[in-house]
């Protein structure tokens, strides 16, 4: 690929990153630390509740993540060590729920142990809800991330320990767990971020009583109208992200260890004895019980709100006047569709790029097309309003909504592409070349065709994480244009059975849509290391 060629792919989404991402989220933080008299900062700093906020979002994410990464890791290590019937399937089901929309969750949450949820105890406003959806949210992350390490570390290591005398509980803790630490290091990173900037199911299950620093950034910005608080809370939110990837980037360098990995068909075997047959049930049976109850309660809420069996929740959808569903899907799935259609066109200039090229330059452009999606979406939606402003005001129009959720989107149609990329042979291009095929030529008639299959992939991700966006959109959404997300939310805000019908009819909705596409994902996805 040519120099041009090259700096071509990599204008694109480098002017794209520039302004829509460092532009807005450089905003945010001169704002906070630049007002005119410096009171924003000192009221923000001095004001109890708020410290309060920030302690309450700190330690409910350190709890979240002990809780998910125990809750996860007998599941891990069943995925790793054995195989069975529908262990594919299975494992892809798992990963739904990290995908399924935060409104969703909560709403789901709602249905199992709100006011009128089926087990009678109401839990909403208490740190109990929105532990146990941290920990429904999460697991995939480290059932993922850990789960995908041991299954290619060789068992012979802990077969030798027993050999020598060790017990079984010995032989982990001394030779796998060590061999561990480094991918529970990074899952437990992830979960700790995800909690740490919670939005969603905090709005919904907590509210009023709990908030983390996402929930009171937007309501600050959204109901006080306290654009400098709101961004002070902003970068002291993002101290804390950086603070938690600098602790991780210093743990991961002193307890990285050098392994030799084994193919994962060699290390898995089926279970044999009657022991292990009862362990693989007994860990699946939990694992499915904490994945599968929330959604099938919704489900079931939303079939019998009124009492027996019915579909007049989704029959009433129509009936609706506080909010129309009908505007609403037809806004979700307008958005998502130009948000992938941008998503595509920045993540994969950007795959070209990193992969035609590498060192320094490629690894930063790598690590700030990922920075989006670290980053708060409530963050985000802030600095767009902030300073989407000027030379064109883009902050009433409906297209600011899809290029916030390409920035979140875009990552994952650049992860599919990079590895298929980076996997072309050489010598297919300059075969094309030695035929005179222009570079460009060569791109669409030799990368192309071979990298489709993964943009595709990265295209439907982008797509499915557009609908379900739910925290940069409630800042942006104009008025009269919900998604479905934010549709759910003002529903849930209303009285009335025709309201929960509808938010519950709407909530199923997403969640099969989402379910129906993240499936067709993994079995279109191509060999070569996951996205999620």
């Amino acid at each position: 690929m040519t120099r041009t060629w090259r700096l071509v792919a990599g204008a694109i989404p480098l002017v794209f990153l520039l302004a829509f991402f460092v532009w807005p989220l450089g905003t945010v933080i001169a704002t906070g630390l630049t007002t005119e008299d410096g009171s924003a900062l000192g009221r923000v700093l001095g004001d109890s509740s708020l410290r309060g906020i920030a302690w309450f979002t700190l330690w409910q994410a350190a709890v979240s993540t002990v809780l998910t990464v125990v809750a996860a890791l007998p599941a891990a290590y069943v995925f790793a060590r054995y195989d069975f019937r529908g262990k594919a399937v299975a494992r892809a089901l798992t990963t739904v729920p990290f995908v399924l929309p935060t409104v969703v969750v909560g709403t789901a949450f709602l249905a199992l142990i709100g006011p009128r949820g089926v087990l009678g105890t109401d839990l909403t406003g208490t740190v109990w809800a929105i532990l146990a959806a941290h920990v429904f949210f999460n697991m995939a992350v480290v059932i993922r991330l850990v789960g995908g390490l041991w299954a290619h570390l060789d068992p012979k290591l802990e077969d030798a320990a027993r050999t020598l005398g060790a017990s079984k509980w010995r032989a982990f803790t001394q030779v796998t767990l060590p061999l561990l630490r480094p991918s529970i290091a990074a899952a437990a990173s992830i979960v700790f971020l995800f909690s740490f900037t919670s939005f969603g199911t905090v709005m919904i299950l907590g509210a009023p009583r709990l908030a983390t620093l996402e929930v009171e950034i937007y309501r600050r910005a959204a109901l006080f109208l306290d654009l400098p608080a709101a961004a002070v809370l902003a970068v002291v939110q993002l101290v804390g992200v950086v603070a938690a990837l600098m602790l991780y980037g210093r743990y991961q360098e002193r307890h990285a260890v050098e392994q030799a990995l084994r193919p994962a068909r060699e290390t898995s075997r089926r279970p044999n004895t009657a022991g292990e047959r009862l362990m693989v049930g007994a860990t699946l049976g939990w694992t499915g019980l904490i994945l599968a109850t929330p959604p099938l309660v919704l489900v079931w809420r939303a079939l019998t709100l009124r009492g027996g069996i019915t579909l007049n929740a989704f029959t009433d959808l129509g009936a609706i006047t506080s909010v129309d569903p009908a505007s609403a899907v037809a806004n979700s799935v307008g958005f998502a569709f130009a948000a992938m259609l941008v998503a595509v066109g920045i993540g994969l200039p950007a795959a070209v790029l990193v992969a035609a090229r590498r060192g320094r330059v490629s690894r930063w452009f790598d690590t700030l097309l990922m920075l989006p999606l670290g980053t708060s979406a409530v963050t985000l939606g802030l600095g767009f309003l902030l300073a989407l402003d000027t030379p064109i005001d883009l902050r009433s129009s409906w297209i600011i909504v899809p290029i916030a959720h390409a920035l979140i989107a875009a990552p994952f149609v650049f992860r599919s592409t990079l590895p298929v990329l980076r996997s072309v042979q050489g010598r297919l291009r300059e075969a094309a070349a030695v035929l005179g095929a222009t570079p460009s030529r060569s791109w669409r008639e030799v990368e192309l065709p071979i990298a489709s299959r993964a943009a595709a992939v990265g295209a439907a991700l982008a797509f499915v994480v557009s609908l379900g966006e739910f925290g940069a959109t409630m800042f942006l959404a104009r008025p009269g244009a919900p998604t479905i997300p934010v549709a759910i939310f003002r529903l849930l805000g209303r009285p009335g059975l025709v309201n929960l019908g509808g938010a519950l009819a709407l909530s199923v909705i997403l969640m099969v849509v989402t379910t129906i596409v993240v499936l067709a994902v993994e079995r279109a996805r191509p060999p070569g290391p996951a996205v999620f």
